[in-house]
């Protein structure tokens, strides 16, 4: 059933870099509703032991390579629907960090949806500060639909 090519699990794309920018985590924690001063005011963290803002846990969701994944590319965008995502830290993300990002296909599980059979692509993004230090993981779990599951003919 697999249109994802399996051959393509456990590559990883070229490395690219973010830089962590005040003005985005702060728009990032607005629009999630954050108003933590943490996230908002450079003397607030400062005070509490931190060289600047700290982005909202959920600021690593935004790394994403400047090309699209081998892997996706040929996939009907119809049939993708986003799944979990997980962040395991070892140290927060903070404004003027500049951090290296690594996108790379982990795995491929199949499933039964209610309608019909279902593959989850398991997704890791590893960050790295420069100095290649570990920052986060981020964990995406994306669904590709069969066309059963969406009711569509083969």
């Amino acid at each position: 059933m697999s249109e994802i090519d399996r051959s393509l699990i456990g590559m990883e794309m070229a490395p690219f870099m973010v830089e962590v920018e005040r003005g985005a985590v702060r728009k990032f924690a607005r629009a999630i509703g954050d108003t933590n001063p943490l996230f908002h005011d450079p003397a607030f963290a400062r005070a509490q032991g931190h060289a600047d803002i700290l982005a909202p846990p959920t600021f690593p969701i935004t790394f994403r390579p400047p090309h699209e994944a081998p892997w996706l590319a040929p996939l009907d965008r119809r049939r993708i629907l986003a799944g979990s995502v997980s962040f395991t830290y070892e140290r927060p993300v903070m404004a003027g960090m500049r951090l290296v990002c690594r996108f790379a296909f982990a795995a491929l599980e199949e499933r039964r949806g209610s309608k019909g059979p279902l593959e989850v692509m398991r997704q890791e993004v590893r960050v790295d500060d420069e100095a290649g230090h570990r920052v986060v993981t981020c964990g995406r779990a994306t669904l590709y639909r069969s066309l059963q599951e969406l009711g569509l003919p083969a």
